[in-house]
């Protein structure tokens, strides 16, 4: 059902009574083991794990998150194990590209240091690539640059 207001008025009033909400997505990463993938996140990665499910001392579904960045782990559908791919992006101030770049090269410094596997890759342009213990990928794209290292203003 679709709603046209008239007048500004009408907008404020039902802003009141309905109010605007913010989307939250958490998606889910299959695992084969969700105690072994909080580790790694957690150990690897600079996550925090809040919560989990439990069942007869076995974890079955948890979530890790860090700065914002929240997923779901699960163990409850075999068969999409490994085949997850989430990009995940950095806001950066100030919002410069030397900035983003900075702060991504930090980030792989970091994780590096944790001796998580970081690698090179790209989807039409660079990317900081990091596969966790079952193979699901964390993309880290770097803004504007092309796999060459070149901004896409560069290319044009």
């Amino acid at each position: 059902m679709a709603v046209e207001f008239k007048t500004q008025e009408e907008v404020v009033f039902i802003s009141r009574i309905w109010p605007m909400t913010d989307w939250f997505a958490r998606p889910v990463l299959h695992v084969t083991d969700v105690d072994a993938s909080i580790r790694f996140y957690v150990d690897r990665l600079g996550f925090s794990s809040p919560w989990r499910f439990e069942e007869d001392g076995k974890t079955f579904v948890a979530q890790v998150e860090r700065q914002g960045c929240a997923l779901i782990l699960s163990s409850q559908w075999p068969e999409k194990v490994g085949k997850g791919l989430m990009f995940i992006s950095l806001n950066v101030e100030p919002e410069t590209h030397e900035a983003a770049v900075a702060a991504l090269d930090a980030l792989r410094t970091e994780l590096e240091a944790k001796g998580a596997p970081v690698k090179d890759g790209r989807w039409g342009y660079r990317l900081l690539v990091v596969d966790d213990p079952d193979g699901n990928q964390l993309f880290f794209n770097y803004p504007n640059e092309t796999a060459s290292g070149k901004t896409l203003r560069d290319e044009a």
